[in-house]
């Protein structure tokens, strides 16, 4: 029997961090998509040390037997786009003279050598051409994305022994762009923050591209640390803490284990100031270095500055954080919509995943967009 070839089989995404991994199937519907399949699984620490896989068989066995708890559909395709760790990565919009197809990779490659701060022949090299918003221009822009072939190898071994077939890998924040920003498109440059719990990565979206990303290690777990030494609690109840306490109304919090505790405001307030305040302060650095570098881009004249900032990731759901995030930087902040590209509007949420569990899952729900055919990636 002959069996038909699909060249854009389905596939689902999986997003791999250094304590955990998602897993998203979408379905199409219509012109929007409904969810299939999700999970998050546990990785025990010292698997993955800052995107670095340091145990392939544990994490290749984890992700065989979390397949089979999924929650919804059954994954029935061995087929799936993968994420590649921020922190190991490079990505910049380059300028290049017109050139036809058969040449720009070539040239590509050469030009590559001037920005890629690892060898060229040491990694693993992609490149889109970005379209512009504004202007005819008389050159390409193109985004060049590189990360090295050391950090990439293991992550394709793992899942291959785990019984999958990889159909792509990207980088995190090319995932959490397309699940964060409506239809691949903004008139004006946007910042994502993904408030991580081992990591905050920032990335800029302006048009119809990815700008700059960069990765810092203020993040969730930071704070949950500092919470747990400080009152001397253990880590979960920390967390609980965290995500309890109000940054815009700072109040006293009462934490039960038997008997009940007061926690004064004043101590909480204490312990998130340094890791937000040092936060917010690398934001603005960041903000200044993209905004000296921007004025090569194609945007309108009243289009070149930053004048939103998106959060997503599980930090996101710190109560407040947008506000604060917002009256420091004197900007408008707010939790992006990770549905935004694949439910009608205007919902943001299911019954299976709420709309602030679903911040964490951003990036896993960009990837899985892309297996379901989204954009035609």
């Amino acid at each position: 029997m002959l069996e038909t070839f699909n060249l854009k089989p389905e596939a689902f995404g999986i997003d791999i961090s250094d304590l955990s991994f998602k897993i998203i199937k979408l379905k199409k519907r219509g012109k929007s998509f409904k969810l299939a399949s999700f999970g998050e699984f546990p990785i025990k620490p010292g698997v993955i040390e800052e995107g670095e896989i340091k145990d392939q068989k544990y994490l290749s066995n984890a992700i065989k037997e979390s397949i089979l708890k999924v929650k919804g559909a059954r994954l029935k395709t061995k087929y799936v786009i993968a994420s590649l760790p921020e922190e190991e990565a490079f990505s910049q919009v380059i300028q290049m003279p017109i050139l036809e197809d058969e040449e720009l990779a070539g040239a590509v490659r050469y030009e590559a050598e001037n920005y890629v701060p690892f060898p060229v022949e040491e990694v693993y090299l992609d490149f889109q051409v970005v379209k512009p918003v504004y202007n005819h221009k008389d050159h390409l822009d193109l985004l060049i994305s590189a990360i090295p072939k050391i950090t990439v190898n293991p992550y394709v071994q793992v899942l291959e022994k785990a019984g999958l077939k990889p159909l792509a890998l990207e980088i995190e924040s090319q995932a959490t762009a397309r699940a964060i920003i409506k239809n691949q498109l903004t008139p004006y440059p946007v910042l994502i923050i993904d408030l991580g719990a081992t990591r905050t990565s920032f990335i800029v979206f302006s048009g119809y591209s990815l700008r700059f990303t960069f990765s810092i290690p203020v993040c969730g777990n930071t704070i949950t640390e500092a919470i747990s030494k400080t009152l001397e609690v253990p880590l979960d109840r920390a967390e609980k803490i965290k995500l309890a306490y109000d940054l815009s109304e700072e109040k006293d919090i009462i934490i039960k284990n038997g008997t009940e505790k007061k926690i004064r405001k004043e101590q909480i307030f204490e312990i998130l100031i340094p890791p937000l305040t040092d936060l917010i302060e690398q934001i603005k650095r960041y903000l200044n270095y993209y905004q000296a570098q921007s004025h090569q881009e194609h945007s309108p004249p009243n289009g070149k500055d930053i004048r939103k900032i998106l959060l997503c990731g599980g930090g996101a759901n710190m109560k407040g954080v947008s506000e604060f995030l917002s009256q420091g930087l004197k900007m408008p902040v707010e939790l992006g919509n990770p549905w935004i590209n694949i439910l009608p509007e205007p919902k943001r949420e299911i019954p299976e995943i709420p709309f602030e569990e679903s911040l964490k899952y951003a990036t896993a729900l960009g990837l899985a967009l892309r297996g379901a055919g989204y954009n035609n990636d």
